[in-house]
Order: C-alpha cells, then sequence, then structure tokens
C-alpha cells in the first residue's frame, strides 16, 4: 500500500483495512465493520464541480460524539487580537522566536504574528510563527476558521490527521483543510516554523496564463496521505478554534479514528525543491509573481485574498539589470519569513525565522548594503544556492498582534538610510 498518492486536489479513494471503503455508494445502511459513514465538507454543497472540494469518512465513531466545549486557556500567544489603537504604516522586522519552556508542544508553541479579518467574513489571512518542544500525544487540535498552511524552518514535523500522516521537513510544506483533526509529533525533538491561516477561498494551483501548461508548482508533485487511523480508547484532549477564540473538550478515544476514506478534501504535502522556477533570460526583473506556489482567489480577479510566494534557488542571468527586488510600493501587503541562507534584498537583519511585514503602499526594497553590492556587481551568470524566502501576500492590510508589536526591531528603519542622493548633470 502507497503512503502517498500523487496530484493536487485528486479524487482519492484509499482504506488502511481492506474492505473498510464502500464501492459504487457513500452511505449504505450498514458500512463494514459497523464504521460511522461522515462528509466532510470544504465548500457549500452547490459549489461548482471543479470548485467542490468534500470527502466521505469511515470512522470507529462519529465525530459528533463529543461532550460541550469550553474556553482553552492554554496556547496564551495563540489566536491573539491585533494591537489597539490606530495602525502606524511602518515596515516592521522580528527575529525568530524565543526557545519555549520546557513541554511546550505545537499548538501551546503557536504565537500569532500578523491578522488580516474577523474569520467570521470568510476572507484573510492570519500568519502565526511557532516553537516547540514536545509532541502532542493525548491532544489534538481542528481549526475550524480556515485551512492551515504549514512551513517548517527547524526540526520536523510528523501530522498525524484524520486523513492520514504528513511527514514534513524544512523545505516541505504541508497543508491541512479547514476542519480536520490532527496532532503533530517533533522527530527532532523540537521544531520552528511558520503557518499562514487561510479564512478565504481554498488554496489552489495558480493559473498559468502566457507561461503555458507547465511550470512553477506541478500538479503530480503534490501528495495526499493515504488512509491511517488511531485504535486508542483513552482520554484526548481536542482543541478547537472557532470564530477566533480557542476552545476545548475531553474525548474518550482518539479522534484520528478514520480507517478509510475517499473525496477530494484532504491532506497534502510539497517539496518545495520541486517548484519549477521561471525567470528572465534577458532583461529587466520579472514580477515575483511567477514564483506563486499556491494562491486564494478574492472576488476581483487577479487579486488574491492570499498568495503563497517562494524564492528558491534559481540562476540570475539578467543583462544590465539590477538583479535583486527593485524598490516599490504595493497594493498588497507583504509578510516575509526566511527558511534558510540569506535573502538578496537584505543584507543584515534578517535571518532563518524571521518575520518581517511590508503593508500597503509601504516602500521597501533592498538595504544599503545590498542596493551597492547589486550596482557594482559583475553581471556574469550567477545560481544563488542554499537560500529560501517566502512570503504570504494579501489585499488586506496585516495587523501586528500586541506580541508582535512588542517584539519587533526597533532599527528596522535604519536598512533603508544612506542611500547617495542622485547626481543629475
Amino acid at each position: 500500500m502507497t503512503d502517498y498518492f500523487p496530484g493536487f486536489g485528486n479524487h482519492v479513494s484509499t482504506e488502511a483495512v481492506p474492505g473498510a471503503l464502500p464501492v459504487g455508494r457513500n452511505s449504505p445502511q450498514k458500512p463494514a465493520f459497523g464504521l460511522y459513514a461522515e462528509q466532510l465538507s470544504g465548500t457549500a454543497f452547490t459549489a461548482p464541480r471543479a470548485e467542490n472540494r468534500r470527502s466521505w469518512l469511515y470512522r470507529l465513531r462519529p465525530a459528533a460524539e463529543h461532550p460541550p466545549f469550553a474556553p482553552y486557556t492554554g496556547a496564551p500567544r495563540f489566536a491573539a487580537e491585533p494591537a489597539p489603537g490606530p495602525l502606524a504604516p511602518n515596515r516592521l522586522r522580528w527575529d525568530p522566536l524565543p526557545a519555549p519552556a520546557p513541554g511546550t508542544d505545537l499548538i501551546d508553541g503557536m504565537a500569532t504574528m500578523l491578522v488580516t479579518r474577523d474569520p467570521a467574513e470568510l476572507d484573510g489571512v492570519n500568519v502565526h510563527a511557532y516553537a516547540a518542544n514536545r509532541d502532542m500525544d493525548t491532544r489534538a487540535f481542528m481549526d475550524a476558521d480556515g485551512e492551515l498552511l504549514f512551513i517548517p524552518q527547524s526540526g520536523r514535523l510528523t501530522l498525524l490527521t484524520e486523513l492520514g500522516r504528513l511527514e514534513l521537513a524544512p523545505g516541505w510544506i504541508g497543508l491541512v483543510p479547514r476542519g480536520v483533526r490532527f496532532r503533530a509529533l517533533l522527530p527532532d525533538g523540537e521544531a520552528r516554523g511558520y503557518v499562514a491561516e487561510n479564512f478565504g477561498a481554498a488554496f489552489r494551483l495558480p493559473d498559468l496564463g502566457p507561461i503555458g501548461a507547465n511550470g512553477l508548482a506541478n500538479p503530480r508533485d503534490f501528495e495526499a496521505p493515504a488512509a491511517w487511523f488511531e485504535d486508542r480508547d483513552e482520554p484526548f484532549q481536542l482543541v478547537q478554534k472557532s470564530l477566533g477564540s480557542l476552545w476545548t473538550t475531553l474525548l474518550d478515544h482518539s479522534p484520528l479514528d478514520v480507517v478509510a476514506w475517499h473525496g477530494n478534501l484532504a491532506p497534502c504535502r510539497y517539496d518545495l525543491a520541486r517548484f519549477n522556477t521561471i525567470n528572465t533570460v534577458s532583461f529587466d526583473h520579472p514580477d515575483p509573481s511567477i514564483f506563486t506556489v499556491l494562491t486564494s482567489p478574492s472576488t476581483v480577479a487577479g487579486r488574491a485574498n492570499a498568495d503563497f510566494v517562494i524564492f528558491p534557488p534559481r540562476w540570475m542571468v539578467a543583462e544590465d539589470t539590477f538583479r535583486p527586488p527593485w524598490f516599490h510600493r504595493n497594493v498588497m501587503s507583504e509578510a516575509m519569513g526566511l527558511i534558510q541562507g540569506a535573502y538578496d534584498a537584505k543584507a543584515d537583519g534578517f535571518v532563518p525565522g524571521g518575520l518581517s511585514l511590508h503593508n500597503v503602499m509601504a516602500g521597501h526594497g533592498p538595504d544599503v548594503a545590498s542596493w551597492d553590492a547589486a550596482t557594482n556587481a559583475d553581471l556574469k551568470p550567477h545560481r544563488m544556492e542554499a537560500t529560501m524566502a517566502f512570503m504570504v501576500e494579501t489585499c488586506w492590510p496585516y495587523r501586528p498582534t500586541r506580541l508582535a508589536m512588542e517584539s519587533a526591531q526597533a532599527d528596522y528603519d535604519a536598512a533603508w538610510k544612506g542611500f547617495p542622493k542622485a547626481r543629475l548633470p
């Protein structure tokens, strides 16, 4: 039996126990082995066929079997509100999160940094950072507000989900759909990274337009997991995020008990090294949209609710061209993280595990040192190695949380101090 099925958004049929999956129907009167049939819908029932996402699950107990939820008092930095008061249009940057206290799992180690909209509006995206050093053993998590895009930066993650196992390492991403329960193991004992929480239209591959049929992230390189389940009759805590708040309830069994499933709503993973980078072979720096891996569209054509963009290893060959990202002001808001190496527009102060924010129309671009080096570089073909930066871009303004405002670097504006004045004739 395969561990993963290739393809983005494919319809998959998989069973961990032979005979568990019904044939030719979804909800038989008596499912095999006394399993419970349950549909997990990621879109409205009447969504167009090309947009419709749903899976049928066959599990040991119905997911509806749980006591009432009560407020969850852990994870003090997760699901945080934006900092109060007017938001200054300043550029912001952060160092990596400090080491967590011993015994901190993924949920308690989550820190909400940037927020956009109320999840009840079904639009917007939040950006979180995590630092953890403990497995989630007898507790699981579910996000009813949005899907979760995991971006490991240091240390591997194993996400045990209702629909199967996702093994993630730095350089990979993992996408967990809205409403899917999971728990996280840390094979290396500790882990750091980022999470983009998307409240809007589900992430999908961007249209390629003039690029043609191939390029960027190819569908075949995404992998959905095979069915896998836990049969554990013991107390399990379930933490749920709903309407921006955290809640908890206690089960008498593991909620990861789906023995078989079929459908096109499932977790998936992707190796960023397989991204087919498109770049210029003549002159000028193309728009960063050519680096888009996944997109969540808004109601306005061409304006994304959220884009996940990467800046991977690549050849730089542009002639008579300033090769790093140019100076620009953008109607979109840009939250950027660094997985490894250095980012070619920032010589200092932006390190792996860090984060930066350039909100709507904030002027930004290379710092003085990067500008000087690129302006005077010998423009030979140059291979950028051992680097991976990413951006979560959105049409909504990001609002930093109180934690983010209190921990931002104090001197980020100095990155653009000291540029020489242009010399006119």
